[in-house]
């Protein structure tokens, strides 16, 4: 049974949506290369060979790398905008 504005599938349809944003924020983060970078491409620092070779295809120091995530995470946190009620009034 549907209430007010929603679908009756209204429920299926955001948590599927928390789904595929999650998966694309995981497949946006995967290295898509095997040789590393020598440098990083932020800020010019050589890259640590340790963390070259723990993780192939790695493009960032490990600063820059922190930066990036800890803006990623602000950005793209698992809250799913799809079914707040500020999204349904517009």
């Amino acid at each position: 049974m549907a209430s007010g504005w929603a679908s009756d599938d209204a429920v299926n349809q955001q948590i599927e949506g928390t789904i595929a944003d999650a998966i694309a924020i995981a497949r946006r983060q995967l290295n898509h290369g095997t040789t590393s970078a020598d440098f990083c491409i932020e800020c010019g620092e050589p890259i640590a060979e340790a963390r070259k070779a723990a993780l192939p295809g790695v493009q960032y120091c490990l600063s820059c790398q922190q930066e990036i995530d800890k803006q990623l995470t602000k950005a793209s946190s698992l809250y799913n905008r799809r079914g707040s009620k500020d999204s349904q009034l517009r």
